[in-house]
């Protein structure tokens, strides 16, 4: 997992790197406030952060507060390291948007406790994020299932009459029968592809239907 250090002093920043990289995570450094929020804003943003307090340009305060702007589903977890040890510098840490805190000089296995704790919350984050976005595919199949089958009504309407007016010996009788087959076999995946998503056709009457044509133009 991706982890991001913003740290200006060089001798921290190099420690830090050379524990969490034993740890086994994939380190970015950056040394001030900026340069912290352009790799957190980047479509491939490290999900974990050990922010310092006192940065150039931007101090982590700075830094969480524009990183909690960015609307998304999975936002990264903000591990503040501060100097300062008196609860209303913490309390104004957490409101800023830091997740968590560590008190500097930090304990070594204090600091690996706080990063799984951290580690665990990404993991779970993304796992719901995933829940949603898979939730959104089946009722997106609801939707197309649910405009599918109209069409699929009328050509099943017109070859049943069809078959009804032509005599079996007629030549194009084979083929609309064929129609009518393939016709039923769509259907039948519709309707499995509906049981799948939980759709029935009443709950189109309450439930959460997705407009295919409006859908399309945005």
């Amino acid at each position: 997992m991706k982890i991001l250090i913003a740290e200006d002093d060089l001798t921290s920043r190099r420690i830090l790197e050379a524990i969490l990289t034993k740890w086994g995570y994939d380190v970015i450094c950056v040394s001030n406030g900026d340069d912290a929020i352009d790799r957190l804003l980047d479509a491939d943003a490290p999900k974990l952060v050990l922010l310092d307090w006192i940065m150039p340009d931007k101090d982590g305060i700075e830094v969480c507060r524009i990183v909690r702007q960015e609307e998304t589903t999975t936002p990264p977890y903000i591990i503040l390291l501060t100097g300062k040890g008196d609860k209303k510098d913490i309390a104004k840490g957490l409101d800023s948007g830091a997740n968590d805190y560590i008190v500097k000089p930090y304990d070594k296995d204090e600091l690996q406790a706080r990063i799984n704790v951290g580690q665990r919350m990404v993991e779970l984050q993304n796992a719901l994020a995933e829940k949603e976005k898979f939730q959104g595919v089946l009722e997106m199949a609801g939707a197309v299932c649910h405009e599918f089958n109209q069409p699929l009504m009328v050509i099943s309407g017109y070859s049943e009459m069809l078959l009804m007016d032509i005599s079996e010996d007629n030549p194009q009788y084979e083929t609309v029968e064929r129609i009518n087959e393939q016709v039923h076999c769509l259907g039948e995946i519709t309707k499995k592809l509906m049981r799948v998503a939980k759709y029935r056709t009443k709950s189109y009457l309450k439930g959460n239907i997705v407009d295919i044509s409006e859908a399309s133009q945005g």
